[in-house]
């Protein structure tokens, strides 16, 4: 019983970690952004920071994928300010409703397809790079038996 409660304090300090971890790439985007790039937001800069260091190898994915995994399970904690707005100014959503809904249907449409696009290419890429991977091994046994 005490190694389960162990555990379960282990990992919950681990994603506590994990997530600050986050918030501190988030924290160095923005000082980046505000500083150097201001066109570019914080938040797009730090998730192409966290993927470079990903992809590089500098920052494993085991340090950050139990925080990644909770703050995208927590997601709608982010959005309840918007509807706090949306309770709070019921004539701004009155005059410009029908403009805000087909708004946020196109935007939603958009990034659901632009998703779904590069989530597609990204898949293909990676079979792409296997094949081309097992191609060369292949390649390479060939020739070692061969000579």
């Amino acid at each position: 019983m005490a190694s389960i409660r162990i555990s379960a304090a282990k990992q919950t300090l681990q994603t506590i970690s994990q997530v600050l971890l986050l918030c501190l790439v988030w924290m160095a985007a923005s000082q980046l952004s505000s500083h150097f790039l201001p066109v570019v937001p914080a938040g797009v800069l730090g998730m192409f920071l966290v993927l470079a260091a990903l992809w590089l190898e500098w920052l494993p994915l085991a340090w950050c994928k139990n925080g990644a995994r909770w703050l995208l399970a927590e997601m709608l904690l982010f959005f309840i300010p918007a509807v706090v707005a949306v309770v709070q100014y019921p004539d701004v959503i009155m005059s410009a409703g029908a403009r805000i809904v087909l708004v946020i249907v196109v935007s939603t449409l958009l990034v659901m397809a632009v998703t779904s696009l590069v989530v597609d290419r990204c898949y293909r890429l990676e079979i792409w790079l296997r094949r081309r991977g097992s191609n060369r091994r292949a390649q390479l046994k060939a020739e070692a038996h061969g000579a």
